[in-house]
């Protein structure tokens, strides 16, 4: 199915020494690979062992004789672009950094709905809620609910009253 694979002792220790101190799972796995390889083990005997299947073997094998131990490290794929346009982005940091109310709204702080909503007013471009949350955590911003209290809303004297009459009313223990 697959020639083995031979390999010097410094091939040997720099495997094993990459083995050794990555935090990756699958590095660590793909070293193992390579490893059994070079003892003579079966690709079916290697997926056996390790938990994972021949075409693994096989494409980690592939890898390592086409770019060495740097190639048993996974490359992540790059998914889709994103929606968010430059212009956007842009729509977004401006938006954030200035008070609704000063915009119209009825509102003096930015959820990540009310913010999805208004951008996709202003940009045509839509985001969900949560997508919205992870723009804002990317470009350096956090999401905090605000403390909604009276403080300065209310009258004071008339709430300290309330408060000492309540406390006599309430139950001493």
């Amino acid at each position: 199915m697959g020639r083995g694979i031979t390999l010097t002792e410094a091939q040997w220790d720099e495997l094993d020494r990459l083995r050794f101190t990555t935090p990756s799972a699958k590095v660590f796995r793909n070293c193992l690979i390579i490893l059994k390889s070079d003892l003579g083990e079966t690709i079916a005997s290697i997926a056996g062992e390790l938990g994972c299947g021949t075409d693994t073997v096989v494409r980690v094998r592939r890898l390592y004789r086409q770019g060495g131990a740097k190639a048993l490290h996974p490359v992540k794929p790059p998914g889709r672009k994103s929606r968010a346009t430059p212009d956007f982005l842009a729509a977004m940091k401006q938006a954030v950094q200035t008070n609704p109310l000063t915009l119209g709204y009825g509102f003096s702080t930015w959820s990540a709905a009310r913010l999805a909503a208004h951008l996709a007013k202003k940009t045509g471009i839509g985001f969900s809620e949560d997508q919205m949350l992870r723009l804002l955590h990317k470009h350096g911003f956090s999401v905090h609910r605000p403390k909604h209290t009276l403080k300065g809303k209310r009258d004071e004297a008339a709430y300290q009253k309330a408060k000492a009459e309540l406390a006599v009313l309430k139950k001493t223990p």
